[in-house]
Parts: C-alpha cells; structure tokens; sequence
C-alpha cells in the first residue's frame, strides 16, 4: 500500500481531525510521528493516563528542549488513534539533543519564518493580517476544509531546508521507508510538520534497514506537565497555534460553540475586575462576529471574527497599540484592559498533570525526600536562625532551590549581598502547580540538590561580567557550595586587577567585604584570596577616582558606594590590606582639594578622610559649588561623622536657607539624593541639630514628617513667585 502522508500544523485543531479521520480509515500497520527517535522504547509512558497538557523535557550536556502535547495536538491524536485501531506507533525524529535542533528549544516550533514570503503573499491575496488568521481562515472555521496539502506544498516550494532541516528529514525518510517495507500489503501513516512533508515524499527511495537510534554520552527524557499558559504564542511560545484555550473549545465543542465561550469568558473577567459589560454590549459583540464572519466568507466563527466583534463592541476610544492577534508578539504594557483580558480567556488556564506511575529524574526524588525531611513540604511561613546549625542546613536547601528557580520558595528577609549581615531569615512556603515540571527540568544540572545548585551557578560564572560574579559568590556561600566559590573568587582577584568600571568595582568590593566580616555566618573563614580582593580592590578604587576629573555632574550613587566600599576595608578589613591609613587619607585629601574632580567624589573623599580621623575644617564647605552633589558624596562615606558635628549642620542649614528659590530648585533633586542616605531616625536627629542652632524649641517629628513630595512644595513655592511677580508688576501687590 505505501506511505500515507499528512502534513501538518502543530496545536491544531483541523489537523488533529484530519490526522484521526484518516488512521480511522486506512487502519494502517505502522503510524509514524515526529517526535524523538529515542523515546520510542519508553512511548508506553505517554498513555499512563496523564491530564494534558504535558511536554517531553530532553536535555543533554549542550541543549534542552521540548516537544508539548495538548488534546488538540495531531501528534497525541496519531498516538491515540494508532493504538485504538492496533496500529505500532514509531517516533522517527532525531533525538531532541542532536545537533540538528542547535538553535531549536521546541521541536514543534513551526517553519513559517523561512517562508515569510510566500505566507506574506498569501496574506495579502486573501486580505489577512497574518499567518494565524490565514490558517484560521483557510481551515479552522471549516466543516470539512480542503486543500491543506496543497497549501503546505505551496510554502515548502518557496524555502530551502537549512542543515538541521535536511538532517531531520533525511533521518525521517529512513524510518518511513523501513516501515513501508515491513508493513508489507498495509499502509503507514506519516504525521510530520507540514513543512517536511513534500521532502519526506521524495526521499522514498532508498536503504529499507531500521535506523539506528543516535546515542548520547550524558542526558535524559522525562515527560513534565505543562499549561496552555507556556503554550501560548501571545507569551512568547512558537507554536504553531497561539490562544490555547480557544483552540481546546473548537477541539472540544467547534467553532460556534467556542465563539459562544470567548464571548461569555471575556465578559465574566472583565466584569470580576470591575469594568462595565453590559448585555447590549454583548449582543452587540454577537452581532458585529456575525456580520464579519458573513463578510469574510466564514462557514463558522473564526477566531478574529469573534476578537473584532468584541473590540467594536466594548472599546470606543482609539487603542496605542495594534491588537495582538493582527500580529505575533506579546501584549505591550499600557494596552486597553479589555484587550487583556481577550487574551486571558484566550489563553486558558489549563494546566497538565502527570500520572502518579510516570517515571521521574532522580533529582525529583531527593528534593521531596529532603523536604519532607527538614519540614519544608507544609505551606506557610518558616522563620531561620542562622547561628543555628539546623536551621543553616535548611537555609540552605531553601537557597539551592532558589537558585534553580523552583517555584513556591519567596525568601522575604535576610543577608543581602554587601550590608550589614541579619541572623535570621524569612521565607513564605506554598505548594504550586509548576513545581514538579520546574524540578524535572531541573534535572539536567545534576542528580543532587547541590549538584543541580552548583551548575547552575557553573555555567552563571562562565560569562559573568565583574559585578555579577560577587553575586554569584554570595549566593554560592549561601547555598554552602565550596567546590564553585574558589573558582568565582579567582576570577574576581583577576578582574578587580584590571577593571575601569568603578561602579562594578564598588559592588564587588562591597559584597566581598560582607562575605570577609561575618566569616563566622557565611563559613568563609577570614579567606585569603577574599583577601587578596579586596586588597587589590581597595588600592584600585582609590586609584581610579584620583585619575577622574571633569566638571560639575549628577551625583553618582555607584561610585559613592565604592568609595564607603574603600572606607569599610579600611575600618573593617584593615589586616588583608598592603595600604596603610595613612597612604588611604592621603588620597582622600588630595581628591577633596582637587577642583577638578566631580562634586560628589570631593565629598566622598572628604568624608572617607573624617571617616579615617581626619576632621575637617567646616567653615571651607561655605567655598562649595554644586553643594547637593557634594553633599551626597560627603554624607554616602561620613553619615555618622556628619551627625556628630552640630558645626557642619549649622553650616549647611545657612547655606540651604541662603538660596532663593531658583538656585533650591536646581539642587533639589542632589539635595534629595544626599538626604536619602539618613534613615528617618537619624533625620530626626539632623532636624533636632537644626532647631539648635536655629534657637528653636519644637518637635522634630513634625519637621520631618512631610505628607507632600517635596518636589510638589518647590513646584508650589515657584509658582507663588511668579504670581507674586505678576502681582507687583499690575500694581497690586
């Protein structure tokens, strides 16, 4: 009999009938699927019984990818249609890791982008916006649509298959044309993407030998759950069908029945957020679809009929943006409400379940073992004390889940990168329906909760730029991984040497100073090559800002953080450093006098030098110019210095009260800036500082309780000037 061929949409739900119509007529002896080669002896796992939708996760040392399956899926369908009628069904794909799917992440990613122009002509000749409304207007609002051969015929006429589609292909034909021969006087059904099946068809001779099966050195396949959300075109999915939950009422119930549900699902969301849908507006929704489906010449509702009837109906100003389905892409922040909840309902919220029997990677297992074990498989809140060993190792387990992402773990306090360190943590627990599918695709860091933890932070290191690498330590002491945090050490001794980035600079002498001082929290152990970093990164923070001249400029709080980095060594860290205090407050002297150096790093440098033990002379910060930006400088490194000085307070305060409104305005937001580095206790203090000098008795607490924006009050002090102004010159003053 040969090969029957059926080319295919993937996530259609014309295909899928197609696909299930013919198998039901042909009762063939094989049904070949794309799909991946190796999963066949373990295709029995796919009928466990498992709620859709559900993905096949492959990943090896290089690669990782997916193949999804929903209800409507024509590749399911051939798999569920094939056992029905006895048929053997045979994956004849390359494997998901070969080298053939370099680029791919799903191996249902459609091929429309290689044929842009023959599908832009074909949009165009039947005045449709794009390729999802072609096809919906070609076949999915058909009873009985026709000419799908023809049209995948027409796209693959116009692309030529690059490398991976002509291994792909090759690899296929190989098992059809084994199948054919075996099959003897039965046919053999061949499901496969569209795009490869006018190829397939050519390569029918040929070798009738089994192919063999590529191997793989390391890597595995599990199936996973999946959810029409990671299905969805409009959230970045390339499928071949984006509004997965549309698509499963025209699969479920037909084209009418699912213009009836999108009509009613928009209007129930929108009316559960508070917005206006009344039952004219829905009648007039019916009505518009209707019409437009007539016009375009639709036997049923399509997709775009039912979408355009409720944009008429329900959105009477002009939208800023395009509606989505007139174009493949995500919705773009400020879009009309209404069109988000078209594409909520769209989207569905199905989300797959797998069978309790399916076999999982062993990661899974020790994950829940060591959950259940340190009582972290209840909802709730878990509080940490981290001097605690117990509650260190559970801090732990918690981090490495972190760091690989599983859902369900939201850490709300504890150590940060580079401040002060807390002894305790707080986390909120709560059990999610993407856990399992996120720790099964876990799996392919490794067998061990610290395994997978520390390859993630691996291959996170091998590119990272300066700053992200003392991130990556933190992280990496917090998930007590010692194995990754020398190498990652390493490389932020040989970048600090060289780095011109200041800012980069300060956050990674600044998190590395925090892992140095709590050694006794972290497990650091005074670490001589954290040493040696911050040694060299404080002598290359110093260095760098005495090369940095330039005019007045906004205050820079990066580099402020790297010079209270620089501060904090020296006060903190003084035994890893080759510098002594007094090479430190020389540097800090000669930037504060230069007057060639920006604003706030004279102010910076100043308060690094008070910092040391250097007090300054209070009556030069009356010769300041661009004071905001100084101050910023001055108070980001010398905060505590500042508050015990009554004189420089004083001073200041004469110096803000001496500006007219202009010259305030134009500091303001530098003023703001440096302020912000008080807490609200210590303005209090500054406040009371001010009343005393100022000979005035009241409460600080009302001074600086300000219920308006202070940018608000200049705006309003402006504006009074200019009424003033007025006032005096019509003589009415």
């Amino acid at each position: 009999m040969g090969a029957v061929f059926v080319g295919v949409r993937h996530h259609s739900p014309a295909c899928a009938r197609l696909v299930a119509a013919t198998i039901e007529e042909q009762q063939p002896a094989y049904v070949l699927v794309e799909g991946p080669a190796d999963f066949n002896e373990r295709i029995d796992e796919l009928l466990l019984g498992h709620e859709l939708p559900v993905a096949l996760f492959s990943y090896s040392d290089q690669h990782a990818s997916w193949s999804p399956f929903c209800d409507y899926s024509p590749e399911w369908v051939a798999i569920i249609e094939a056992r029905r009628c006895g048929a053997e069904v045979r994956f004849i794909d390359l494997p998901a890791w070969h080298e053939a799917f370099r680029d791919v992440s799903n191996r249902y990613a459609d091929a429309e982008l290689r044929y842009t122009e023959v599908v832009d002509r074909l949009c165009v000749e039947f005045s449709v916006d794009n390729v999802d409304v072609l096809w919906d207007h070609l076949f999915e609002c058909e009873t009985d649509p026709v000419g799908m051969a023809e049209y995948f015929d027409l796209l693959r006429g116009t692309a030529d298959a690059d490398e991976g589609d002509s291994a792909r292909e090759e690899y296929m034909a190989r098992w059809v044309r084994a199948a054919v021969a075996d099959a003897g006087d039965r046919p053999v059904v061949v499901i496969t993407g569209g795009f490869h099946t006018a190829a397939l068809k050519a390569k029918l001779d040929g070798g009738t030998e089994w192919p063999e099966v590529p191997e793989r050195e390391r890597g595995a396949s599990y199936l996973v759950p999946y959810s029409h959300a990671r299905l969805d075109a409009f959230t970045g999915y390339q499928s071949g069908m984006p509004s997965p939950g549309y698509y499963q009422q025209v699969w479920e119930n037909g084209a009418q029945r699912a213009a009836d549900w999108l009509v009613e699902s928009v209007a129930t969301r929108l009316r559960e957020r508070q917005q206006p849908v009344s039952t004219a507006d829905l009648i007039a929704a019916h009505t518009q679809a209707g019409a437009l489906a007539r016009l375009r010449g639709h036997e049923n509702l399509a997709r775009t009929d039912v979408l355009d009837g409720l944009t008429s109906a329900l959105i009477s100003e002009d939208l800023t943006q395009p509606p989505p389905w007139t174009r493949r892409g995500t919705l773009q922040p400020g879009a009309h409400p209404a069109l988000a909840e078209m594409l909520g309902a769209l989207r569905g919220d199905k989300v797959g379940r797998l069978h309790p029997g399916t076999p999982a990677p062993p990661l899974v297992n020790a994950v829940q073992e060591l959950l259940r074990t340190h009582g972290l498989d209840q909802e709730g809140k878990v509080a940490l004390d981290l001097t605690d060993a117990e509650a260190l190792g559970r801090s732990r387990i918690l981090h490495r889940l972190r760091v690989l992402r599983i859902p369900g773990f939201t850490r709300t306090s504890g150590p940060t990168e580079g401040a002060q360190p807390r002894l305790d943590e707080q986390w909120t627990l709560r059990p999610v329906e993407e856990r399992l599918a996120a720790l099964i695709e876990a799996a392919e860091n490794g067998a061990t909760l610290e395994e997978a933890a520390g390859a993630v932070l691996e291959r996170r290191s091998r590119h990272a730029q300066l700053e992200e690498l003392a991130g990556i330590l933190f992280d990496a002491v917090l998930c007590g991984i010692s194995t990754l945090s020398g190498r990652v050490k390493q490389s932020l001794n040989e970048g600090v040497k060289d780095t011109g980035d200041l800012a980069a600079l300060g956050k990674v002498l600044s998190g590395v100073l925090g892992l140095w001082r709590h050694d006794r929290l972290f497990g650091t152990r005074r670490d001589p090559l954290l040493g040696s970093v911050i040694d060299v990164g404080t002598a290359r923070v110093l260095w760098l800002v005495e090369g940095l001249h330039g005019g007045p400029a906004p205050a820079d709080p990066n580099r402020l953080k790297a010079m209270a980095a620089a501060r904090d060594a020296v006060l903190h860290a003084k035994s890893a450093l080759s510098l002594d205090v007094v090479d430190v407050t020389g540097v800090a002297t000669r930037v504060s006098n230069d007057v060639q150096a920006p604003p706030d790093l004279r102010g910076a440098a100043l308060g690094l030098a008070w910092a040391l033990g250097s007090k300054p002379d209070v009556r030069k910060v009356r010769t300041i110019e661009a004071l905001g930006d100084w101050l910023a400088g001055l108070f980001a490194v010398a905060r505590e210095e500042v508050l015990a000085s009554p004189d420089l307070v004083g001073v200041l305060d004469e110096l803000v009260s001496a500006m007219d409104e202009d010259e305030f305005l134009v500091a303001l937001p530098a003023l703001r800036l440096a302020f912000s580095y008080f807490p609200p206790r210590e303005r209090e203090t500054i406040a009371a500082t001010v009343l005393a000098h100022r000979g005035v008795e009241g409460s600080t607490r009302n001074v600086t309780r300000l219920t308006v924006d202070p940018v608000a009050v200049a705006e309003a002090m402006a504006i009074e000037k200019r009424v003033d102004a007025l006032l005096v010159k019509g003589g009415l003053a």
